[in-house]
């Protein structure tokens, strides 16, 4: 059924409880593998691990290029064309590819670094943020969610730091939804 969905341009996903069922299988293979999770959904050695995943996750300037592709540069967001017929017309018309290009609010920037970081194992330092993008700590996170979220053991606290316990990493969406 997969094969045939993608062939013919659909695309299905999994029903949550067999989606949780693949996503646990997946975690416990890796890691026994010796390829532990490093971003909800990378895996690699200690120290192998993606310097361009690291990149966005946690939140530094980056260019997309080619059709398709975003970009975070300079507070600002890129996105080109996703069609190579619109986008090759494009650079020879503009000298580039860009369909949009819009400047970032500093509290955008922070929040999408936010959900970038939370993604991570390691996790993401909330003062940091604020101080990097002009904010209020209390302006990104609610901080009594984030203590009622680690009281069930899916978030995590330490040395200034918060992040999402294995526990819940199958509910990501969730939490980003309740911490931010």
């Amino acid at each position: 059924r997969f094969a045939t969905d993608v062939r013919q341009g659909a695309f299905t996903p999994l029903a949550d409880d067999p989606a949780a069922d693949l996503f646990a299988v997946t975690r416990k293979l890796t890691d026994a593998g010796g390829l532990p999770a490093y971003e909800i959904s990378n895996h690699a050695r200690p120290g192998e691990e993606s310097p361009d995943n690291l990149t966005y996750s946690r939140y530094r300037d980056y260019l997309g290029i080619g059709p398709g592709a975003h970009g975070r540069r300079g507070g600002m967001a890129t996105k080109r064309h996703k069609k190579p017929e619109n986008f090759l017309p494009a650079i020879d018309r503009n000298g580039h590819g860009l369909a949009e290009e819009r400047a970032l609010s500093p509290r955008e920037q922070a929040t999408e670094a936010l959900l970038m970081g939370l993604r991570l194992r390691e996790g993401v330092a909330p003062a940091a943020l604020a101080a990097r993008f002009g904010l209020a700590v209390e302006d990104l996170i609610d901080r009594e969610r984030l203590v009622f979220l680690e009281t069930l053991g899916l978030v995590w606290q330490a040395d200034g730091s918060i992040g999402v316990t294995g526990e819940g990493m199958p509910v990501l969406d969730a939490l980003l939804g309740e911490l931010v």
